[in-house]
């Protein structure tokens, strides 16, 4: 049973360690609901804060955080290997992408305008529970040590090792922010995935491409395989997509980003105990299978927000028991080379209406739908996969780390 607390909280009665996605989707969700007082911790020197990020997801409708979305799209492509387009309307869902800066931009200005809230500038060095609730004990930017109290630690921070898995694939990629000479782009089309490129010996390759304007778009180079490239080389394969993939002809590059993802078939505690909880990817955000966080991300905020409301302090499992073993077999049948990768996702798009598989990667469909979905993919490797599934050991592995980006 989760312990009762009172329906109103004063200021130290959460505090959220990690000012990414999770810590401040669940600090807008509390200020907004007036559900609880909030202390965010960040580092305060931007040496230790992540550069700017993108984040994509799709909603049905409008959204509180619509005014930080940057673009969005209302159909979707996939190019197979051999060229083939197959373009999708999710409709009622669109495509959105989110900028970091924005969104925390938003999520400052609520927090700024709440008398129970508030942001701590400091570097978060120990978490832990405590008699009566946990506590985190912090060093500020002029080296003074300072101890928050708190009912309930809510913590997003990396995990510095991954649990124990059966696999490990990384989701690895380079993105330009490209300026064109000529109008290049589409802005109602968003290319998932674009398999005309040269495939890894293990794993699969692809492009992606969120136009910002006819002359401007994100383009990204993307791996899903067991380790990173270094930077020349994602340069060298984005000089390729770009010019002779795209035939973009003369272009600006006016930034870059740089990602890994760790999709595994690992079980995230959520939970580290009485009062200390772990959000976003250290508590099983991110899909296995896709990589997709930032959707789950918002749903785990909203149910925590409506548990602590009803006095309860709950972090819901981010997706189902069935979502995730489909996923663990995905993911080794990927990793085996049982399937092939670029057929197996064209073929989900060609063959799934888009609204449903959608959906079905967000872990939202029904049995029935799921059993569909899976009759048309190919059955005969992943049953194989599913069967070898449960006698395979798990192990441990150091969480994935990227190069730094010069730019």
């Amino acid at each position: 049973m989760s312990p009762r607390l009172p329906h109103h909280f004063d200021s130290d009665d959460v505090v959220i360690v990690g000012g990414g996605a999770a810590g401040l989707s669940l600090a807008h969700r509390l200020t907004t609901t007036g559900t609880a007082g909030v202390t965010v911790v960040e580092p305060p020197d931007d040496s230790l804060r992540p550069p700017e990020r993108t984040w994509c997801y799709w909603e049905r409708g409008t959204g509180d955080l619509d005014e930080a979305v940057t673009a969005s799209w209302s159909r979707l492509r996939v190019h197979g290997a051999d060229g083939a387009e197959v373009t999708v309307d999710p409709a009622p869902l669109s495509y959105r992408m989110l900028r970091s800066t924005r969104f925390e931009r938003l999520v400052h200005s609520h927090l700024a305008r709440s008398p129970q809230s508030r942001m701590l500038r400091a570097t978060a060095d120990a978490v832990r529970n405590v008699v009566g609730g946990a506590e985190v004990r912090c060093t500020t930017s002029d080296g003074r040590t300072l101890t928050l109290r708190a009912r309930h630690v809510f913590d997003s921070r990396p995990l510095r090792a991954l649990p124990p898995a059966r696999t490990l694939l990384l989701q690895h990629f380079r993105g330009w922010f490209v300026r064109t000479a000529t109008d290049r782009f589409d802005q109602a089309v968003a290319d998932l995935m674009d398999f005309r490129l040269p495939q890894p010996r293990h794993g699969l390759a692809f492009g992606y491409v969120l136009p910002l304007a006819p002359d401007r778009a994100l383009v990204e180079y993307t791996e899903f395989s067991r380790a990173p490239l270094t930077i020349q080389a994602y340069e060298a394969a984005l000089a390729h997509y770009s010019r002779e993939v795209l035939a973009l002809g003369p272009l600006t590059v006016e930034a870059a980003e740089q990602g890994v993802i760790a999709m595994t078939d690992a079980r995230f505690p959520r939970r580290v105990g009485a009062a200390v909880h772990r959000i976003g990817a250290a508590g099983g955000a991110t899909r296995p299978a896709t990589g997709y966080t930032f959707a789950a991300v918002q749903r785990q905020s909203r149910a925590i927000a409506a548990a602590l409301h009803e006095g309860r302090a709950v972090v819901p499992p981010p997706y189902g028991r069935r979502a995730l073993a489909m996923d663990a077999v995905l993911l080794r049948a990927l990793d085996t080379g049982r399937i092939d990768g670029p057929e197996f996702f064209t073929g989900l798009f060609r063959r799934t209406p888009a609204e449903r598989l959608l959906r079905f990667l967000d872990g939202a469909t029904s049995p029935w739908e799921d059993w569909e979905i899976g009759l048309r993919t190919p059955v005969g490797p992943m049953l194989r996969t599913a069967v070898e599934l449960p006698f395979l050991p798990r192990r441990s592995r150091p969480a994935p780390r990227i190069a730094k980006s010069p730019s």
